[in-house]
């Protein structure tokens, strides 16, 4: 029997964060402790800065918790209205 259910979204959490709530909603959405997630960035940055781009493209990328838009979506404004498409 298979399963059908929709993967879980991921989301940046509001309640758990410390910058952008990027590691802490990572953290929920693969179930582990956020400190893991947070000690793995910091383990990225401190070997080649990888972190930082990764870490930013998240926060534009994944939209907030209770929210479907990303940053990214609300700077390109790609919610447009069909009839603007015409």
């Amino acid at each position: 029997m298979t399963n059908h259910s929709r993967p879980r979204p991921l989301y940046r959490c509001s309640d758990d964060r410390i910058l952008g709530g990027v590691a802490a909603g990572l953290a929920d959405y693969l179930v582990v402790d956020p400190t893991a997630v947070r000690v793995g960035f910091v383990l990225l940055a401190l070997l080649g800065g990888l972190a930082v781009p990764l870490y930013a493209a998240a926060w534009l990328l994944v939209p907030e918790e209770g929210s479907d838009v990303s940053i990214a979506d609300g700077l390109l404004h790609r919610d447009v209205p069909a009839d603007a498409a015409r």
